[in-house]
C-alpha cells in the first residue's frame, strides 16, 4: 500500500515542496519500534508486546529474527555487526554477537535496577548512550528515583550523563559523533550534549521545545538534519530549525535510514513500517 504525502522542504532541499511517496512495507504487529539497518542489507526492528525483533530483507519480505527477547524496544550496531538492545521487562541492556550470544551490558545503577531501557546509540568508537524512562506499570515498579541518560564505555564502565525531570526516550548522535541528541516525552523537548574523545557528555542544552506530540525516537541525515517521530514525523535542521513534516497513517515511533545507498528513511508507526526514499544519505556511525 502506497499513500502520498505532501513534504515541505524548500529550506532543506532547496527546490521546492515535492511530493514524497510513503510504503508501508511491513505491517500487522502490535506496537513496532526500533528500527536500524544492517550492513548486510536488511532492516532489524521489535515488536515490543510480543518480545520479538523481525528482519526486512529487500525482496523477501519479513522474516523472523530474535524471540523471547524479554521486551526489546531500541536496537543499534556497531562496527562489528553485534546488535545492542534495550530491553524493558527485563530491565536491562544487552548485546547480542552473530552467533546469537546473549552479554549484559547494564541492568543495575548503584545496586538498584534500571526502570525500563528504551532508546540507544552506538557511536563509531563503541560509546554506547541509552535513556532509561519508566512508563505504565513500570513507574510503578522502579526502583530508582530518577530517569536517566547513560553512557557505557568501550570499557564496560557506566556513568548517568543526565536526570532529567521529564522521560528521555530517544537518542541519535551527529554525523561527527560529537553531539548526543535525547528527545523527553514529557517535557516535549529535544536536548543536546557535546561528546568529547572519551565519549564524555557536557554543555547540556535543549535545542528544540514545542514539539507537537511525544517525541521518541529519531534519525540524522549527513548533513546533521534530525527527523523525529512524534505526533508526525518532524524534520529540523542541525541549529533546530523547524524545516518539515512527513504525514504517515499511523503515529510514528521511530526511524532509521537504510536501503543500499542508505537514502531509504524507515519508519515505525504503532502496528506498521514504513519507508520513504529521500534524496539525501543518512549518517553512518559504524
Amino acid at each position: 500500500m502506497k499513500l502520498s504525502l505532501w513534504l515541505f522542504t524548500l529550506a532543506l532541499y532547496a527546490q521546492g515542496p515535492n511530493l514524497l511517496q510513503v510504503e508501508r512495507v511491513a505491517s500487522n504487529f502490535h506496537y513496532v519500534q526500533g528500527p536500524v539497518w544492517s550492513r548486510e542489507g536488511f532492516l532489524i526492528f521489535s515488536d515490543i508486546p510480543t518480545s520479538t525483533q523481525h528482519q526486512i530483507v529487500p525482496g523477501e519480505g519479513v522474516v523472523p529474527y530474535r524471540d523471547k527477547t524479554e521486551g526489546a524496544n531500541g536496537n543499534a550496531l556497531d562496527e562489528r555487526g553485534r546488535l545492542y538492545v534495550t530491553e524493558a521487562h527485563a530491565r536491562r541492556v544487552v548485546r547480542v554477537d552473530k552467533k546469537g550470544k546473549v552479554e549484559v551490558l547494564a541492568d543495575r545503577w548503584e545496586g538498584k535496577r534500571l526502570n525500563a531501557p528504551n532508546g540507544i546509540v552506538v557511536r563509531h568508537d563503541g560509546h554506547v548512550y541509552f535513556t532509561d524512562p519508566a512508563f505504565g506499570k513500570e513507574n510503578d515498579t522502579r526502583e530508582l528515583d530518577f530517569f536517566g541518560v547513560y553512557h557505557i564505555t568501550p570499557k564496560g564502565e557506566i556513568e548517568v550523563i543526565a536526570k532529567p525531570a521529564g522521560r528521555p526516550k530517544g537518542v541519535a548522535l551527529s554525523p561527527n559523533g560529537k553531539i548526543l541528541y535525547v528527545s523527553n516525552a514529557d517535557e516535549r523537548n529535544i536536548r543536546a550534549y557535546d561528546l568529547d574523545r572519551a565519549g564524555a557528555a557536557a554543555n547540556e542544552r535543549i535545542l528544540i521545545s514545542g514539539i507537537e506530540g511525544i517525541p521518541g525516537g529519531m534519525a540524522v541525515d549527513e548533513k546533521g538534519v534530525l527527523y523525529i517521530a512524534a505526533r508526525k514525523l518532524l524534520i529540523y535542521s542541525a541549529d533546530g530549525t523547524a524545516k518539515g513534516v512527513i504525514e504517515l497513517a499511523e503515529t510514528p515511533s521511530n526511524c532509521a535510514f537504510g536501503d543500499a545507498d542508505f537514502q531509504g528513511l524507515y519508519i515505525t508507526a504503532q502496528t506498521s513500517v514504513y519507508r520513504v526514499r529521500l534524496s539525501v544519505k543518512g549518517a553512518v556511525q559504524y
